[in-house]
């Protein structure tokens, strides 16, 4: 990301702020909407059915419950999230996608419908762990496609470098898996500081002051989808998980050098990479050739117009990639 990028991301962030927190009014949906009928959990909060039509499942695990759509027959499609969203993401393409293959899409623990474990501090490890026993030891998934994004990144390919006989082909859009450098690194220690910690946890700013900010005009100015992306974090404390993922790019650069040493494992898959040339992260050349120095074989779509949150913007190309390994 380029300094100039970065100064605006800040920018966008400080330009709203608000003098008292920001609390939404989160009411649990009183209908229950669960594929498994005798499952009777309500989800937290109300979502625009129209926009995301689709019956909830829960994996539960010691105690929490963790959400997850689970749509269509065929080729097994693990669809990831990241920072500040959840599943409501990949919506449009489940909507398509599922006609044609089978599509799981999750909420990370602290995210989207999904519960909060006791204890848990939302770092990269713990939601490794989440998502690896959803796969092997909920779903026991053999063969599967994996597409990942932002945060999904390191979480999915973490654990595919760990099981690349599970992999039947990888989707790779806007995110890295490598020790951050540069202005990345950057990023992370100016969401250390006191002053955005206020803000993202205060204000919600995460969402509504970078994510809503850089998605587009359409989705933007839909009550229905910004309501689906706020309501997941109704109060500060809610917020953490929102504010956690930024420190992690530096605190986790451990697991992020052992990923990158793995990276070679996969080599022998098929990929598809969809780069946003308006990320201010990841829609850099220099981010891109560092990826095809990995899987030089892989086809690119570089989407001229699209910025950080591809699915949202440009669903469609997903589902080509993705299609293109199925049909492989």
């Amino acid at each position: 990301m380029k300094r100039a990028a970065l100064g605006a991301l800040a920018s966008l962030l400080v330009s709203f702020a608000f003098a008292e927190p920001v609390i939404y009014d989160q009411q649990a949906d009183p209908v229950v909407f669960n594929k498994d009928e005798s499952i009777k959990k309500l989800r937290p909060f109300v979502v625009d059915k129209k926009e995301y039509p689709f019956k909830s499942n829960w994996f539960k695990k010691d105690g929490v419950f963790m959400h997850y759509i689970d749509e269509g027959e065929g080729v097994p499609v693990v669809l990831t999230h990241g920072n500040p969203d959840w599943s409501f993401l990949n919506r449009k393409i489940i909507k398509s996608l599922s006609k044609d293959a089978r599509v799981i899409a999750f909420d990370l623990p602290g995210f989207g419908f999904s519960d909060t474990p006791k204890g848990y501090n939302f770092t990269l490890k713990e939601h490794i762990e989440w998502v690896n026993a959803l796969i092997y030891d909920h779903l026991k998934l053999d063969k599967y496609i994996l597409v990942v994004q932002d945060w999904g990144g390191p979480i999915g390919l973490s654990i595919a470098v760990n099981n690349p006989d599970s992999i039947k082909g990888l989707v790779i859009s806007n995110t890295w898996a490598w020790k951050a450098t540069g202005a990345l690194e950057e990023f992370s220690l100016m969401m250390k500081t006191p002053k955005m910690e206020k803000l993202v946890l205060e204000n919600n700013h995460f969402v509504t002051g970078l994510m809503l900010g850089i998605i587009n005009e359409e989705s933007k100015n839909n009550k229905a989808v910004t309501d689906a992306y706020k309501m997941p974090f109704p109060t500060p404390e809610s917020r953490i998980p929102t504010l956690v993922f930024p420190r992690q790019i530096t605190d986790a650069a451990p697991l992020l050098e052992e990923l990158e040493s793995k990276l070679p494992l996969l080599a022998d898959k098929p990929v598809e990479f969809i780069f946003g040339q308006k990320d201010p992260w990841f829609g850099s050349e220099e981010n891109i050739k560092k990826w095809r120095s990995y899987y030089p074989n892989a086809n690119l779509q570089i989407l001229s117009n699209i910025n950080h949150y591809a699915q949202e913007d440009a669903p469609d190309s997903f589902v080509f990639a993705i299609k293109r390994i199925i049909n492989e």
